[in-house]
């Protein structure tokens, strides 16, 4: 059985897990507009190194590894214990949770509009307009 939830990580991060999930999409807090929102399935990121710190954006001049982000992944209870266990993902609260954001991630979100103690499931709202599969379901 799988499960969704919200992290916040960099790119090179994602990517060292990335064949455990199920199924993952996120969008780039360092780089707005149309390169910032990606997908598990987004051919955009087959050049992206594996390892963080490999290359440089030529557009930002930021390790592509180091590009910070957040992602919704979808996994079995095995990866999500695993990444609760790296260091590199902060997890944010159930969506469905009324219990407000980490300062640190309100902080990487408030760019997109997202406000102090906004819940993991307004978050998911606002960057829905952006990339709609970032958008909190239930089926």
């Amino acid at each position: 059985m799988t499960g969704k939830r919200y992290y916040l990580t960099t790119l090179g991060d994602w990517q060292r897990h990335a064949g455990r999930f199920a199924n993952s999409h996120y969008i780039s807090l360092d780089a707005p507009g149309d390169s910032a929102v990606r997908g598990a399935d987004d051919t955009a990121i087959d050049d992206a190194p594996a390892v963080p710190g490999a290359s440089t954006d030529a557009t930002t001049g930021t390790s592509t590894g180091a590009i910070m982000i957040l992602a919704l992944v979808e996994a079995d209870e095995g990866a999500h214990l695993a990444l609760e266990d790296d260091p590199a993902f902060e997890a944010l609260p159930h969506a469905l949770a009324q219990k407000p954001i980490p300062d640190r991630a309100q902080a990487a979100l408030a760019p997109l509009g997202v406000a102090p103690a906004a819940t993991t499931f307004d978050v998911a709202e606002i960057l829905a307009r952006v990339h709609p599969l970032l958008r909190h379901r239930v089926f």
